[in-house]
């Protein structure tokens, strides 16, 4: 419902940007399109992107790069990775990287590139192999990345959606999960791809629907812990169809119902209470890349899945456990360009937008920081990244 929706996503937005994140000078905007209908979804996406270049909210944004993936007839290439960079007038020398040409281009104006994006040479855009997710005939999974220097800082900006879950019960088989399996190889394929011998290595923060998902072996034994559980087959394939969780005592009551597309908790306040902390311990897809990405700590409760019926803004789906599918990461590196004020005032904000009103089956996540001019750089390379050759 983008016409329902795009009021409420954009009146929260600009919400956070003018009162979390006042004087932002660079604004990067990253979501993945839904899955629904590809031409119906862009409808709202171009609608998004008119309202956000002529809004007099965003009035003191003078230049602008948007990557519109739009050919989504291809499956070779689609990825569905809408991309938009706002650069605030008061920046004076900013930089993006050209990457068939390898040198810094200085940015200017406004432009918008559409339909297909593997010949702009200002970004490097992948689709993952269809191998990695067999199940899934026409996967729209992949990554889009960009390079920036600003105030003599380099670092790359990286969209990223990774593979979801298909089946609850199957989630359910094993700890950790057989999709999380999968997640690895293919975010494990994405750092090992920014971090090449083809080009200068920088900082990089990596950000999008991770579609991370908790332990969901591990969650249900522990929200089900004094259930017992009844196993529904079908009568033909004598297949899993179903799982009932019933307390032991207290009249028999349903506790959980699990399917391949349900997950029906009788206690959703479990997820939203303390921004559901007690489930953290259930987040552990990440760990595995302990040493390569860095994470500021969780303060939001589970980003997905929301319902999206516009007057349940903090309800959510009984399609999936809630989990921290919409993160953002960034190299060890990164941290360095991150300011830490002296007078212990919050200037770094890692929260959610929307949390009380519908903005899509996903709430969008956001970082707020900022950064030290050659920041992260070494001395003697203080100004290197921004020689234009």
């Amino acid at each position: 419902q983008p016409e329902n929706l795009q009021k409420n996503w954009l009146r929260e937005f600009y919400q956070v940007r003018v009162s979390m994140c006042c004087g932002t000078a660079l604004c990067v905007l990253y979501w993945a399109c839904g899955a629904g209908e590809m031409c119906v979804g862009f409808v709202g996406v171009s609608s998004v992107t008119q309202e956000l270049l002529s809004s007099d909210a965003m009035k003191d944004y003078n230049r602008a790069r948007v990557y519109l993936d739009e050919n989504y007839k291809s499956q070779e290439h689609f990825t569905a990775l809408p991309s938009f960079y706002f650069l605030h007038e008061s920046l004076k020398n900013i930089y993006q990287f050209d990457f068939k040409a390898k040198k810094y281009k200085k940015v200017t104006g406004k432009e918008i590139y559409s339909d297909t994006l593997e010949s702009t040479p200002m970004l490097e855009k992948e689709k993952f192999p269809q191998d990695y997710f067999p199940e899934c005939k026409w996967s729209r999974k992949g990554f889009i990345r960009t390079r920036w220097c600003i105030t003599d800082c380099a670092f790359d900006l990286v969209n990223i959606h990774l593979f979801h879950d298909a089946s609850n019960l199957i989630a359910w088989e094993t700890s950790p999960s057989v999709y999380s399996g999968i997640r690895h190889k293919a975010l494990g394929y994405v750092l090992d791809r920014i971090i090449d011998q083809r080009f200068e290595k920088v900082s990089y923060f990596v950000f999008g629907d991770f579609n991370f998902r908790l332990d969901a072996k591990a969650v249900v034994e522990t929200l089900c812990a004094k259930a017992t559980m009844q196993t529904i087959r079908a009568a033909d394939t004598n297949e899993v169809v179903k799982l009932i969780f019933r307390e032991s005592d207290n009249d028999r009551k349903v506790m959980l119902q699990l399917e391949k597309k349900l997950f029906d908790y009788f206690n959703q306040d479990v997820f939203r209470d303390n921004n559901g902390t007690a489930l953290l311990e259930f987040d552990r897809e990440l760990s595995v890349f302990k040493d390569r990405l860095y994470e500021l700590d969780i303060s939001f409760p589970p980003s997905y899945p929301y319902s999206e019926d516009s007057s349940q803004g903090r309800q959510y789906m009984n399609t999936r456990c809630p989990a921290w599918c919409d993160r953002i990461l960034m190299s060890h590196s990164a941290k360095e360009l991150i300011l830490k004020s002296e007078n212990d005032e919050k200037i770094v904000i890692y929260d959610h937008i929307g949390p009380n009103v519908c903005m899509g089956d996903h709430k969008p996540v956001f970082l707020s920081f900022r950064i030290a001019a050659g920041a992260g750089k070494p001395i003697a390379n203080v100004h290197k990244c921004c020689v234009v050759q």
